[in-house]
């Protein structure tokens, strides 16, 4: 696995949602940084820092990841859960590719404790645009003793509104222990899996060196919304332009790793 580490402690959000293919391959997209919450804005003053290194691995054979989302938070904070109706958050990541909700989400909510997003796509080495973009990255992560749990999510972005994440796994607790997750894929029930470039974010036909002569969207289709719950993914079945061979994947989706440090 290739592998970048970013080592800062701001969130920095890659949106790949209504930009131009050039730019999102090239990585020139907007940045936004959030602050982390402060111990006295939420009543945990006292709470010992710690910091985690996150590394977040692409295990699939078809499918770039956006970004990666990686937050630290209470048992309070759940994400996603499978039956449930996908949040606002989690269905504009899963059909947009777009965190700026969800980071949003972590700037207001106290029981988030820390959080960071990874500066690229993660792209398997099967695919042409793996030769620009790794299939994994690490993260440096700061919390508290209070944010003890961690979870993750990021777009397959080679799907209407598919997603691979964690929901609150506990983070290891004492300095130098790890912990390893595999976590799978999931339909987020809100977007008709047509499978068809035109229904997929734009960067979606680059990443996988094809031009299928249409530009895709950034933003949701109320034509193709669904009134579904989360549910596992069924994958690429070939009823639209995606061939299963070059789209298809299995779960596990993603390896995620994760070392306290400090």
């Amino acid at each position: 696995m290739t592998d970048t580490t970013p080592r800062t402690t701001r969130r920095t959000v890659l949106g790949l949602t209504g930009a131009g293919i050039a730019t999102a391959l090239a990585g020139c997209l907007g940045e936004t940084t959030i602050p982390a919450q402060s111990d006295s804005g939420n009543g945990n003053g006292g709470q010992s820092a710690r910091t985690y290194r996150v590394t977040v691995a692409n295990l699939t054979r078809g499918q770039p990841f956006t970004p990666p989302a990686v937050v630290a938070h209470k048992a309070s904070i759940e994400l996603f859960a499978v039956g449930d109706p996908a949040s606002d958050e989690i269905r504009e990541v899963a059909e947009n590719g777009n965190l700026g909700p969800l980071g949003e989400l972590a700037e207001r909510a106290t029981d988030v404790r820390g959080a960071v997003i990874g500066e690229t796509p993660l792209v398997p080495t099967e695919l042409p645009a793996s030769e620009m973009f790794p299939d994994s990255t690490t993260l440096e992560l700061e919390t508290d003793a209070s944010g003890a749990f961690l979870s993750f999510v990021s777009m397959l972005i080679g799907t209407n509104d598919g997603f691979t994440g964690l929901d609150t796994v506990p983070l290891p607790d004492r300095v130098n222990e790890s912990r390893s997750y595999f976590a799978s894929s999931f339909d987020a029930g809100t977007e008709m899996n047509t499978e068809m470039y035109e229904d997929m974010v734009p960067p979606a036909q680059a990443l996988y060196g094809i031009d299928g002569g249409v530009d895709g969207t950034g933003m949701s289709n109320p034509d193709l919304a669904e009134d579904g719950v989360i549910t596992p993914h069924s994958g690429i079945v070939g009823d639209g332009d995606l061939d299963p061979a070059i789209y298809g994947w299995d779960d596990p989706a993603a390896l995620v790793q994760v070392e306290r440090i400090a």
